[in-house]
């Protein structure tokens, strides 16, 4: 082991009396102390980290301590905080000015970037959220198809609009809530639900309501049920449905995009969706995100066509630079497969001290992106949302994630979300990784 590996396994962090405080402070303010419900720690119960600074692989507390950081603000983050590059050309954006209301070349340049990089994307339009993406994205295939039912799969998290609060995974599943009052029983009566890896439940709902159906909408690697990849089979099955019924394939990409693969998850498994949602690492950090797809679909957007859908910060020049910035070095040649290859160590690093100790877990990778279950003494494989609600332990997980963070390491605050790689993860923090891992599990 290096010497700074051991430095940072070994770390000293104080009592967290700062972030409790202002945790007590925020939920004065705030509903419940957050402005996004998983950051309250309700899945693993304790005090959430107020986080001052980011570099790097790493964040600070507001007590100081020091944290090797794998959520990476859920995702964006693929070249790691404050990035050299992303920082500089945001000076430059900022001096420049934060936003116009008008167009700049900048959307030009991305969008171009993103096209290059996904075939299937031949039109784009930027919105500010993966929510804002998915329900136009949606909205437009209704338009398109002329039909009204979408298909989603259970654990699948699209974002908050009414009709996808179905079944839908991540911060629901962690705080144990129904999908969410106040959505009104009509909005969801056109969403229907199949399971996630269960082809032949989609053909049954097409053979019920085919022609009825406008689209169906997948993550291609399920992220907000913890990290479930798609059985063989799955995703280009659900392509084969989709074109025979002539409804539309929207892949939701706004984690999966330049995570799986550097032309998203539609690359890594040869897939031609008709609609995209994008966001996250196209914003660098920044709040973005985007749909796209087949240039004949895309032209329905106002004001080519008549679906409308407008955003006055849409298409940012802050946003814009950061994601230019951001996907032009991941795509230096190497880089991303020297992230890939380093979140593939520490996943194999995770299965080994687990069989080690005798610790049931489930993990796995995809990309950079990776997923850990710890698992109920007889838990089963974890293939769909039933399956991880039955299977995975969350008393086991909180209990891994509080003497984890303790050793200075810092999971997603819940199993039921996904972690996340940098290019600043290097070697000696994927070993500093593997040595807390390891002590944990032995009870040392």
């Amino acid at each position: 082991m290096t010497a700074t590996t051991a430095r940072t396994a070994r770390t000293a962090r104080t009592a967290r009396t700062r972030s409790e405080a202002l945790f007590a402070e925020a939920r004065q303010l705030i509903p419940g102390g957050v402005n996004s419900p998983v950051r309250a720690f309700g899945g693993v119960g304790g005090t959430p980290l107020f986080v001052e600074r980011g570099e790097g692989a790493y964040v600070w507390d507001a007590d100081g301590n020091r944290y090797l950081d794998y959520v990476l603000s859920w995702g964006p983050l693929i070249l790691g905080h404050a990035h050299p590059t992303v920082v500089a050309a945001l000076r430059d954006a900022v001096a420049r000015g934060t936003s116009f209301g008008a167009p700049t070349a900048l959307e030009i340049e991305l969008a171009r970037l993103i096209v290059e990089m996904m075939p299937s994307v031949e039109r784009v339009r930027f919105v500010n959220s993966g929510t804002e993406a998915t329900m136009s994205a949606l909205r437009l295939a209704r338009a398109y198809t002329g039909r009204p039912k979408i298909v989603k799969f259970a654990g699948c998290y699209h974002g908050h609009a009414d009709a996808l609060l179905v079944q839908a995974g991540s911060g629901v599943a962690t705080l144990g809530l129904p999908d969410s009052p106040g959505v009104p029983a009509a909005s969801v009566a056109d969403t229907l639900s199949a399971p996630y890896n269960d082809l032949a439940a989609v053909e049954g709902l097409f053979e019920r309501h085919r022609d009825e159906i406008a689209a169906v909408i997948v993550e291609p690697v399920a992220g907000n049920m913890g990290l479930v990849l798609p059985e063989p089979g799955f995703l280009p099955g659900l392509r084969g449905l989709c074109r025979a019924s002539g409804a539309l394939l929207v892949l939701d990409e706004v984690m999966t995009g330049f995570r799986v693969a550097l032309g998203g998850a539609q690359a890594r498994w040869r897939l031609d969706p008709d609609l995209t949602c994008l966001g996250k690492v196209i914003g660098g950090g920044l709040p973005v995100g985007a749909y796209g797809g087949k240039r004949e679909i895309m032209e329905l957007v106002a004001p080519a066509g008549p679906v409308y859908q407008a955003g006055t910060l849409s298409g940012n020049p802050l946003a814009m630079t950061a994601g230019l910035a951001t996907l032009r070095t991941l795509r230096q040649p190497g880089v991303f497969d020297a992230i890939a290859r380093r979140t593939a160590a520490l996943v194999d690093g995770i299965r080994a001290a687990a069989a080690e100790a005798g610790v049931p877990v489930q993990a796995a990778s995809a990309g950079t992106m990776f997923g850990l279950y710890l698992l109920k003494e007889d838990g089963r494989v974890i293939v769909d949302y039933a399956s991880a609600k039955a299977n995975a332990d969350p008393a086991r997980y909180g209990a891994l994630f509080h003497a984890l963070l303790a050793r200075g390491v810092y999971l997603a605050p819940s199993q039921f979300e996904t972690g996340f790689f940098s290019l600043a993860h290097g070697e000696d923090e994927v070993a500093a990784t593997l040595e807390a891992v390891r002590a944990v599990f032995s009870g040392a």
